[in-house]
């Protein structure tokens, strides 16, 4: 494809876009709320814990362990102290639980990824954001840690630190593509870079990390992953 030429590089997101996690933070969501039912109702639930990651995320960033203490902190603000500590842990065991949750590679993903690995063409990083040790054991047991030149986890995925990806590979960002499936983490300081991006929605997303849909002529949108190999 004509606006894909000059790649070199060709990055890739982690969570939702290689392998499934969101739906794993839905059902520790749901397990929590159940918890909280006798002192908080659904709704009270749910926005105070939007609330409470938002406020946190200066602090705390992204990833497992900050879930975890957001959890804990609307547990305890929305039943007003009320919880018992035999709640307290079940909640921590949420936490831990998540640190362990499967990591298989999502429908293509590996398959594509050998292909562009064998074929050689291009060098293929792994870009994401989230806590450094919880993304480097999912990477491990996903099995696709092979396929990569380069691995880069970071706080968050800013313009500044998509240009520092940029100057470690040294490349000009022209000659990247970044592929994900958020508009907000990866795509669009992707494109204000002046890179490349294609776009796999996932069928969740994180409240956070919602933002309008939209057009863009560096970008291109895919439903399945291995559709990646019509485009490049």
């Amino acid at each position: 494809m004509e606006r894909f030429k000059g790649i070199k590089v060709i990055a890739f997101d982690a969570d939702d876009t290689l392998w499934d996690c969101q739906s794993y933070f839905e059902k520790a969501i749901d397990a929590c709320r159940e918890m909280m039912s006798p002192w908080v109702d659904a709704k009270t639930f749910n926005d105070g814990l939007v609330a409470t990651e938002r406020r946190n995320m200066a602090s705390l960033g992204y990833g497992t362990k900050a879930f975890t203490l957001s959890l804990l902190e609307n547990a305890v603000n929305t039943s007003g102290g009320k919880i018992t500590g035999d709640v307290v842990g079940r909640i921590l065991q949420l936490g831990h639980d998540l640190l362990d949750m499967p990591i298989r590679p999502l429908p293509g993903v590996e398959e594509t990824l050998a292909h562009l690995y064998e074929e050689g063409r291009y060098r293929l990083a792994v870009f994401t954001k989230g806590e450094l040790l919880d993304q480097q054991n999912k990477l491990k047991r996903s099995g696709l840690l092979k396929y990569f030149h380069h691995t880069e986890i970071v706080s968050d995925k800013t313009r500044r630190a998509f240009l520092s990806l940029c100057r470690t590979l040294r490349i000009a960002p022209a000659s990247m593509l970044m592929v994900g499936n958020s508009l907000k983490s990866d795509i669009t300081p992707a494109i204000e870079i002046g890179a490349a991006a294609v776009h796999i929605p996932f069928h969740l997303t994180w409240e956070l990390e919602q933002t309008a849909d939209f057009e863009h002529e560096n970008m291109v949108k895919i439903d399945r992953f291995d559709e990646l190999l019509k485009l490049i």
